[in-house]
């Protein structure tokens, strides 16, 4: 029977002779046999750091991998929608090339109204800027009035007075003429009572034919 450490022949050849050298080789193979062991456990210690720096680059990749599919099904969103996008946009620029003559139609329109707007907005400039020089003339010509009225104001003043006494004066003279008229309305009526009343005192004296001679003589 074989193991692990030599042969049955090396044994049965050693039986007969000292056991001594057998116990010292029996020693030096075991002494190989847990070097061989110990350079077993050595590389074995490393084999299994390999294997658990390869599980962790495993698990790194798995998870590298899993970032990956996410990014990628991401990306697959995103050209999804760019796609959708793109074909939206396709059917606006259809629909846009059957609107470009119409719009170019009403843009021609608009030019030319806008062409008649701005004539008409260059005329109604034209009519503002004569009317503000207009303004300004008037502004002028206000103002010149203003500092002749203020440097001739005290003249103004004076006239107006000299003019509201002599309007004084004339209502004073009125006043007065009335006043005049009418006293001598009244002493003519007082005057024509006392000639009346003589009258008719000097009619109860005299007799009817001196009162027929004086009425024909009084006309």
């Amino acid at each position: 029977m074989v193991n692990g450490f030599g042969g049955r022949n090396d044994l049965d050849d050693s039986a007969g002779a000292d056991p001594q050298p057998t116990i010292q080789e029996l020693e030096q193979q075991a002494a190989k046999d847990k070097e061989a062991l110990d350079k077993l456990l050595v590389a074995y210690q490393a084999q299994e750091a390999d294997i658990s720096e390869m599980k962790a680059q495993v698990e790194t990749l798995n998870r590298e991998l899993i970032d990956k599919e996410t990014e990628k099904e991401g990306i697959n969103n995103l050209l999804s929608n760019l796609r959708r996008q793109k074909d939206e946009m396709e059917v606006d620029l259809a629909t846009a090339n059957t609107k470009i003559p119409y719009l170019e139609s009403k843009l021609e329109k608009t030019e030319e109204l806008l062409d008649r707007e701005k004539a008409r907005l260059g005329q109604v400039l034209t009519v503002a800027e004569e009317i503000d020089e207009s303004n300004q003339a008037a502004q002028s010509e206000l103002s010149a009035r203003d500092d002749w009225y203020i440097q001739h104001m005290q003249l103004f003043e004076e006239l107006n007075e000299a003019i509201q006494t002599r309007h004084d004066m004339i209502d004073r003279a009125i006043a007065t003429a009335k006043d005049i008229h009418s006293k001598q309305e009244s002493f003519q009526a007082q005057k024509q009572a006392v000639i009346e009343e003589i009258k008719e005192m000097a009619s109860e004296d005299e007799d009817p034919g001196d009162s027929d001679e004086t009425e024909s003589e009084s006309e």
